[in-house]
């Protein structure tokens, strides 16, 4: 199973970090962005970093992303108004137990595609901004 690149957009049963706190450890299936990867050699293994895609508005406009409708149709997207959360991510080593498979005409699809570089590198400086303001929430999920 490839690993998928950053800008990808999965299916994926996404833990918020509140959850994760009070003791749950199952999420919702939505999609997720690939935001980064680290490969560490020695174990042979690809250790992916998602952000979440959700319908709810964040708090504020620094905490989030919004995800252009162009964008959403083209991945095969609904078209309500949806967010790319940088407040917050999910780690992983790939594949792991929580990758969906995509429902619809191609089944068993784990990528709905690629957002732009533009969006992914507006995504990625929110991310980043916000963990140096150090409001960053990592969830390490396991494999």
């Amino acid at each position: 199973m490839a690993v998928p690149s950053p800008g990808s957009v999965i299916r994926y049963g996404y833990l918020w970090a509140g959850e994760s706190a009070s003791g749950r450890e199952e999420g919702k299936d939505r999609p997720a962005l690939v935001l980064g990867l680290v490969v560490h050699s020695e174990a042979g293994e690809t250790e992916i970093l998602v952000v979440p895609v959700t319908h709810s508005a964040p708090q504020s406009p620094d905490d989030g992303v919004l995800f252009p409708l162009e964008e959403k149709r083209r991945l095969g997207l609904d078209d309500l108004p949806s967010w790319i959360i940088t407040t917050e991510g999910n780690a992983f080593i790939w594949p792991g137990p929580d990758i969906r498979p995509i429902e619809g005409p191609l089944p068993g699809r784990l990528v709905y595609g690629r957002i732009s570089d533009n969006l992914l590198r507006r995504v990625a400086r929110s991310y980043l901004a916000n963990r140096q303001r150090g409001i960053g929430r990592l969830v390490g999920r396991t494999s």
